[in-house]
């Protein structure tokens, strides 16, 4: 994405918003910790592309200009706009904002829990201060490889639950999701989420996350477009609201 796709120093679209005053969270209800989850359409014009590239440092300007040019430009998207995202609620310069990585590569900022995800042409990202989050975003399954993946990776009686399912593709999905987004949220390893047990309605309260660390820890799906499932995870056991929004490039086109 160098050259043609990278915007000119300093573009004003570019320069607008990482000037932006920081976002002010809205009170949470009742007290409980609000977690915003934004979900980011990743397929956007030109334009867009420019701007955000010109936000992005090194290594993920190494990453979004790789071989595979779709790839690239909705990784600049995702993550120019976890970018402007994060650097609203700090009020910091996004194209400023330093990387800090855990053991197993859970990325953050500091001063602010961050984690995003990406599948397809939608990306999502979960910020809140004070907690560990991880979110996760899948395309739903073809229903036949979903029944095979949850006899081989989930608990039994979950596997039974997704054969059992009217549409076992977008319940696998689901749950997918959700261990997905425990793992990130600690900062572990997929495999440490395979036998977690996470069905049942959402919001899920897992008391014992088993090697992944200490519970309790809440799990809550999150509305997403047709064809997709999301969740949203945040570690300890006080109350959670999650805001679901959707992210728009205005200003950047």
């Amino acid at each position: 994405m160098s050259g043609p796709g990278a915007a000119p120093a300093g573009t004003g679209s570019a320069g607008s918003v990482a000037s932006a005053a920081p976002l002010a969270p809205d009170a949470p209800v009742g007290g409980a910790d609000l977690v915003d989850v934004w979900l980011i359409p990743t397929d956007q014009p030109e334009p867009v592309v420019r701007a955000l590239y010109e936000l992005l440092d090194p290594a993920e300007r190494a990453r979004a200009d790789g071989p595979d040019r779709r790839f690239g430009r909705r990784f600049t998207v995702a993550h120019g706009a976890v970018r402007l995202l994060a650097g609203a609620r700090l009020g910091r310069d996004p194209a400023r904002l330093v990387w800090r990585y855990g053991p197993y590569g859970k990325p953050g900022f500091d001063g602010l829990a961050v984690n995003h995800s990406a599948s397809g042409a939608l990306a999502a990202v979960a910020l809140t201060e004070g907690r560990a989050v991880g979110v996760d975003v899948e395309r739903v399954r073809d229903a036949r490889v979903a029944v095979r993946m949850a006899r081989r990776w989930f608990p039994a009686a979950e596997a039974g639950s997704v054969a059992a399912d009217p549409d076992p593709a977008g319940r696998f999905t689901v749950l997918w999701c959700r261990r997905e987004a425990c793992v990130k949220a600690y900062g572990g390893r997929l495999v440490q989420g395979f036998g977690l047990a996470l069905d049942g309605p959402s919001p899920v309260l897992l008391a014992d996350p088993g090697a992944l660390g200490p519970g309790p820890c809440r799990v809550e799906d999150v509305p997403a477009p047709d064809g997709f499932r999301a969740s949203v995870a945040a570690v300890g056991g006080d109350p959670v609201e999650v805001r679901r929004q959707v992210w728009s490039p205005t200003g950047l086109a």
